[in-house]
This record gives C-alpha cells, structure tokens and sequence, in this order.
C-alpha cells in the first residue's frame, strides 16, 4: 500500500506541475492528459458535490440552486500523516495555504466570477486545488460542470451543448476514469451520467457508477437492482452514497460524523445491510484509489515512452533556438563568429544554387545587360545627318584628304560614352540582388533569430561590404569601357580598307577615286557603317567582359569577405559590447526558459516514476 500510496501522490505531484508550466493540451498528447485521472460526471442537483465533500471529509465547495460549478475543478487530493492539520492550497495563489475551509469555499467562489462574472455562463479554464489532510486517499477529481436539459434565464441558449461539450472533451480521454453520479430517485435509464459515460466508454471498462440519495427513495422502493448490477451492468461495481441532509448542512454538521452515520445507515438498513462493506464515501475513495494504482502501472511503460518522446522533441527545439550563452567573453566571442559563420554558409547557399535567388544574378547578365545593349541609340548618333556634322567638325578649316581618322574617333568616341550605362546598370542590378540575398540569409539563419541586436549589426555590416564592393565594380567596368576609348583596334580598320582595295567596281572611270567627294551621303554612309561595325565587335566584347569584372568586384568578394571586417571589429570590443550585441529577444529568453522548465520536469518525471514504480 506504500508503494501505490507513493506512486499515485507522485502522478498527482506531475500533474500539478504539469498545470503550473501549463503542459496540459495543445498539439498531440499531453503528460498531463496521459496521465490517468477521475472525472467526477452528473446531472445537476445528483449529488456530485456532497460525493465529492465525503470523499475529501470537508464540506467546502459552494452550494445554491442551479447551476454552481461552473468551471471545471482539479481537485488533487494529498494523504499525509496522522496528527497533521488539513490545509489547502490553490494554484492561482501558491503562497497561501487555507486551513479553514469555509475560506476555501469562498474562494472557489471568488476564482469562479474572476472568469465568469457573477453570471451563470461556464469556462473550460480549470481551477487547481489540493487538499492535505491524513482523511483522504491519494487521488486526483476533477468536478465538471452538472449535466442540464435546459437552460434558465441569465443563460446562453448553447448551454445545454456547451457543458456537454466540457465533460466530452474530459471523459473521452482513454486514460480518464469516469465517476457518474445518478441520484437513486430517479430512473436509471433517464440519467445523464450514464448516458453519456455509455457514449464514450460502451465497454464500461472507465466507468464506476455512483447512486446518491439512497435515503429520499419512495417508501417500499431501494436501489438494489442497480447496485446489484442487475439493472445497467458495468464492469466495476456500483456504489451508493448517503449525502448529509439538507437540515445537516444547515446545522455545519462535521464530514467526519456524516460518515459515520452513513456507515450506520448500510448497516442497519434492511435492504443494504448485505452491500454494507462496499458502500459508503471511504469505500468509493479506496476503490478509486485502488482501481487507479492498476491503471497506473498498466500505462507506465506508455508514459515513460511520451516522457522519452517529449524529453527528445523538447532538447531538440532547445538546440534549434540555442542554449543559454556563459557570461565570459571569450564564449561570446565564439557565439559571436558562429553566428557570423552560419549566416555566411546560408548567404553562400543562396548565390551557389543551394538556396533560391542566385540565378537572378545571371539574369541579369543574359537578359537585362543585352536587353540594355540593344537599346543604345547607335542609329541617332550614326545618322547621315550626326556623322556628317562629327567629321566635318573634325576636319576643322581643312577637309580630310583620303580617311576622315578624326571622325571616325569622334564617332568612336561618342558611341562609347554611351556603354557606360549600361555597364552602370549592371552593377547596380547586382548590387540589389546580394542585399536581397543577404536579408533572406538573414531571415534564414535560426540561429540569428535569438539574437535581435546581432542580427541587426550583421545585416548592416554584409550591406555596407556590398556597397563597398558595388563602388570597386562601378569603377572596374568603366575602366573597361575607358579601355576601349583609350586605343582603338587598329587592325580592324585596316581590314576594312583591305576589303575596299580588292572588292571589284570600288574604282571606275566615272569614279576613279570614291573619297574625292568627301562629305557624299555614300561616303559619310559608309563612315556610319564602319563605325557601327567596330561598336559591334565591341558590343560583343563588353558583353563578356563586364559580367566578368561584376562577378570578381561583387559576387566573389561577397562569398570570401563579406564580414571581414566586422570581425575586424568584434575582436576589438570589450565584454560589455559583446554581451551587448548578444542581447536576446526577451520572447525567445521566456520561451527557453520554460522550455527548460519543462525539460526539467519529464526528466524529474521519468526518474521519480522509475524509483517507485517497479517496486
């Protein structure tokens, strides 16, 4: 008896804990809903009050007309050594423990109306109370709302639906013991315990059936067929109970006395006296009890296993937000450059092709740049019209003799000026681009996300690399632009006057020599169409080439030195900028906290059920 005493205080002690860090629902199955409880079921006014006070011995819950509980009660009942005071204690109010329980009632009463005012609407939000005292048995009731058929005026018309749906979602729990209290002077049949305990549990292997008001029956009737089993069979047997008396009640007569005359009362009942010995509240809190310590063990080796689940799920999410950090600062300095290390791997995944953006810098060089290219003005500036005001410009006070050279590197000239945008654009595209990548780097990297002030100075460190990088590569490609003002090919254009020496009808005899009218509109056409075709070789080239200096100046750097010098930085700070810079966030600080509370707790769980269990 020992050993059941302890290990059903013990699940009573989990559960309490489990309430306090609120590990009571939510997704898949709670510790706290695999642990087996009672849940005390009935319809209003069948007694479910008084059975409970004389199982506890202390009259302390409140009582009226209607309905009075109206928010779920956890009642965890502690057994302690002969000779100690009862006292009780309230979870809403864990520094203050009851000894009279007349206070006890009243703030049942109190804690009620904080949630539902001083109306007669219900709560699913539970209330927690544990009773000391060496009268109880170790046990855990939870007291539900009673079972209506109607509702009565200050109710919502959903009531009846509303309460049902509470005791469902309590008793349809397979690890829920149902206790349905049915007053013996009405029908069996009609009651709402019953009816709704065969819904949920038809086998009637969850079920103890509970018949109250014995002593109201109709002269020359009893309840022994039920009790007997011979009216609804369950698979435990059937308990009746004997309440105080209204007129007890009102004279405040002791739990203590009540019990014995109910003890008094089977005994010398001549339709009871044979069912004495397991009738009663002491006998129901014993079965209870009894009953609760197989069901226990029996799901022992399925609690361990979510205990194990939950232990494995709750370090893995520490590790995904990160353990607490050490206060010196060489571990921040670590934490530092990890941090640093696992953005610098996300941003990598994102230009390599591990991770989704990086394929938009090669959009730009094999869509944009060429779109670009090909909407240069080359046709406006190598019009008949513009080439012949170049080169006649250019000749100055005296016309070219054979080839207008001074034209034709004033066109040249003009032609390139134009690449630079172009070039520019390119840059900035790319530029845009990585800021992009670095903020989704950002968002990406968890670890950063316990870090708000880290996470912030990294992101305006990546960013002011890249402008960095942006300016080197603007200057690299207009270098190359430059490059292509500063020497000309010449061989192209000796090419150009091979082809016209050798190409047949060039000289005829109206036409000796073509250059003599040197401002011709076939003359300064085929100035135009030279020029255009060099601008298109180089077109061609800067093509190739200015992708390649972006991708050194910006894409390169930005995978080999994107934080070199914040790291620069950091190692110069002292520890209190460091430990600044690892400033959490104060949700994320709260939520490892508790789940560290609750680590602690299935650890201490797993281990305090393995001292006891399998002795």
């Amino acid at each position: 008896m020992a050993t059941m005493t302890s290990l059903i205080g013990l699940i009573n002690k989990i559960q309490r804990a489990c309430t306090v860090l609120g590990d009571h629902g939510g997704g898949g199955l709670s510790l706290w809903e695999a642990l087996p409880s009672v849940a005390v079921v009935g319809g209003q006014s069948s007694g479910k009050s008084s059975v409970l006070e004389s199982v506890v011995g202390r009259d302390f819950l409140p009582r009226g007309s209607g309905i009075v509980t109206r928010r779920p009660l956890v009642l965890q009942l502690h057994k302690t050594e002969d000779g100690q005071q009862d006292y009780a204690e309230f979870l809403h109010a864990p520094r203050k423990r009851f000894t009279d329980f007349v206070a006890v009632r009243q703030e049942i009463a109190d804690e009620t109306d904080r949630i539902t005012g001083k109306s007669k609407q219900i709560s699913n939000i539970p209330i927690q109370l544990s009773i000391h005292s060496p009268n109880v048995v170790n046990l855990t009731l939870i007291d539900l709302p009673g079972l209506t058929k109607v509702a009565v005026e200050g109710q919502s018309e959903s009531i009846v639906q509303d309460i049902e749906n509470m005791v469902r979602s309590y008793v349809e729990k397979p690890n829920c013991i149902i206790l349905a209290i049915s007053p013996a002077n009405q029908d069996i049949a009609t009651s709402d315990a019953i009816k709704i305990a065969k819904e949920v549990d038809p086998s009637g292997e969850r079920t103890f059936g509970v018949v109250t008001k014995l002593d109201l029956m109709d002269k020359g009737t009893n309840a022994v067929d039920v009790l007997e089993g011979r009216h609804y069979r369950l698979q435990h047997p059937w308990v009746g109970i004997v309440n105080r008396s209204q007129a007890d009640i009102n004279k405040n007569v002791d739990m203590i006395l009540a019990r014995k005359k109910e003890r008094e009362y089977f005994e010398t009942s001549p339709e009871y006296g044979h069912l004495a010995h397991k009738m009663g509240a002491e006998y129901l809190a014993r079965l209870l009890s009894e009953h609760l310590e197989i069901v226990i063990r029996q799901r022992i080796p399925s609690i361990i296993a979510l205990i194990n689940k939950t232990i494995d799920e709750l370090n893995a999410e520490l590790d995904r937000i990160g353990r607490p950090i050490a206060v010196d600062s060489g571990a921040q300095l670590y934490t530092i450059l990890e941090m640093c290390r696992a953005f610098d791997k996300v941003f990598k995944e994102h230009i390599d092709g591990g991770r989704p953006g990086g394929d938009k810098i090669y959009g730009v060089f094999d869509n944009q740049l060429p779109a670009a290219l090909k909407k240069l003005p080359f046709d406006r500036h190598l019009s008949l019209k513009n080439v012949q005001r170049v080169v006649t410009e250019a000749d100055g006070y005296q016309p070219h003799l054979i080839a207008p050279e001074q034209g034709y590197r004033r066109l040249i000239e003009g032609c390139l000026g134009y690449f630079k945008g172009p070039a520019d654009a390119s840059v900035d595209a790319v530029h845009l681009v990585l800021k992009e990548l670095v903020r989704k780097a950002i968002a990406a990297t968890e670890e950063l996300k316990r870090f708000p002030t880290l996470k912030s100075e990294i992101a305006t460190a990546a960013n002011d690399s890249l402008d960095r990088f942006r300016e080197e590569s603007r200057k690299t490609v207009t270098r190359l632009v430059d490059m292509e003002s500063s020497y000309l090919t010449v061989e192209f254009f000796r090419k150009i006057n091979l082809e016209s020496e050798t190409t047949p009808g060039r000289n005829t005899p109206n036409n000796p020599n073509p250059n003599l009218d040197n401002y011709s509109d076939n003359h300064l056409r085929k100035i135009g169409s030279n020029v255009n075709a060099y601008i298109n070789m180089i077109c061609d080239t800067l093509k190739n080439s200015i992708p390649k200096a972006v991708v050194y100046c910006q894409v390169r750097e930005a995978k080999r030195s994107l934080l070199n010098r914040f790291y620069v930085q950091v190692g110069k700070k002292e520890k209190e900028q460091l430990g600044t810079m690892l400033d959490e966030d104060p949700a994320l600080m709260e939520k490892r906290t508790q789940l560290a509370k609750r680590l602690e707790l299935y650890k201490q769980a797993r281990d305090d059920i393995d001292s006891v269990a399998w002795k």
